[in-house]
């Protein structure tokens, strides 16, 4: 088979009245990326995208530049991840802008990423800016509906004449069944066949409930950090507690985690194989320092070589031991995060080129 390359994407590159409240005027996902800071020697911080392209996500040739990209290289989608709060959306611009603008050659699907919006990027957990909530069957329709003219859409991902779309933590929603039922008794009402839903799996936890999903998907490589042995996680949560204390005390300015190695991960990512049917996931770095600081979890960033190698042999577990052809990528452009595939200063356009050169191993 054939892979598909599909990245995650995100929408937070431009501004919103919300974002504006909690962060101060002007505030996108650019102001993070630019003012992080090195943590040690040959630490490649801040991420530079190439050219200093810090685009504007409610410019449609943005969206048109990204497609040519993707395009291009072999990137089969986009994942747009999507904001509902039951009724109330966040960072919805930019898919509305592909939506209307039918020209623009990308396929797309959704990722509902059904979290409460916390000031976690400054520690305060506690502190909720926007909270979840699922009500009940009157909103689950309020929600398709407006996802409908999505689906519709000629670019939007399906399988088998489902609409592709993908829950973050269904684990969080205390109805996913009804939901999900009445999801697919509105697809069938308008001409689908059912919903294509797919689980995301982060780490060991799976939602027990018998849910209608069709597929699952490896979300990398929080998938893989996250089933450690106990022994080990125990470790690095004490180990952080210990370098946080002793920071405060000795005013100092130690990191609290030590990175990893991105051929270790990739290593262990492989070795955590998935069930039949399960739609692998692949990673180009991680690296949350312009979020997190001192508390930040890096994934070394990989050559070109290194990235393409692992890539190829995540598509050929994918397609040999899964027998499935999506293979999900975080990220295309995760700037903040240390997870994109989008050219930037350092690695210019190394990463697309690895992901062009092992898709067109398949005829």
């Amino acid at each position: 088979m054939k892979p598909r390359i599909i990245a995650f994407y995100l929408p937070q590159f431009h501004t919103i009245p919300e974002n504006d409240k909690w962060w101060g005027k002007g505030f996108t996902e650019w102001v993070n990326v630019r003012k992080a800071k090195p943590l040690y020697s040959e630490h490649q911080q801040p991420k530079v995208p190439l050219n200093s392209n810090y685009y504007d996500l409610t410019n449609p040739e943005t969206l048109r530049w990204q497609a040519g990209l993707a395009n291009k290289y072999g990137v089969y989608g986009m994942c747009m991840y999507h904001y509902w709060f039951c009724g109330k959306m966040l960072l919805q611009k930019p898919a509305e802008l592909l939506l209307a603008n039918v020209d623009i050659p990308m396929r797309f699907c959704f990722s509902w990423a059904n979290e409460p919006w916390a000031r976690t990027w400054d520690g305060k957990n506690h502190e909720i800016l926007m909270p979840q909530s699922y009500g009940m069957e009157q909103d689950w329709k309020q929600h398709f509906d407006y996802l409908l003219p999505f689906f519709k859409d000629e670019r939007y991902i399906k399988v088998d004449g489902c609409p592709m779309f993908l829950i973050y933590k269904p684990q969080s929603i205390p109805c996913a069944k009804q939901m999900m039922d009445c999801w697919n008794e509105l697809a069938a009402g308008n001409g689908f066949n059912g919903m294509h839903f797919v689980e995301t799996l982060r780490g060991k936890q799976t939602d027990k409930r018998n849910l209608p999903f069709k597929a699952r998907v490896e979300f990398e490589p929080i998938r893989t950090n996250m089933q450690q042995p106990a022994a080990i996680l125990n470790y690095k949560r004490i180990r952080r507690r210990v370098v946080k204390l002793f920071n405060a005390v000795f005013n100092t300015s130690h990191m609290l985690n030590k990175p990893f190695r991105f051929d270790d991960v990739a290593h262990r990512s492989l070795q955590l194989q998935s069930p039949v049917g399960t739609y692998g996931g692949a990673f180009v770095g991680w690296d949350n320092t312009a979020r997190r600081g001192l508390a930040s979890t890096i994934v070394e960033p990989p050559a070109k070589q290194q990235f393409e190698t692992y890539l190829r042999a995540k598509v050929k577990q994918t397609t040999c031991t899964y027998k499935t052809n999506y293979v999900f990528i975080n990220a295309w452009n995760e700037w903040a995060e240390g997870a994109t595939l989008e050219p930037d200063e350092t690695h210019g356009y190394g990463y697309l080129e690895a992901i062009y050169n092992v898709v067109n191993e398949y005829k």
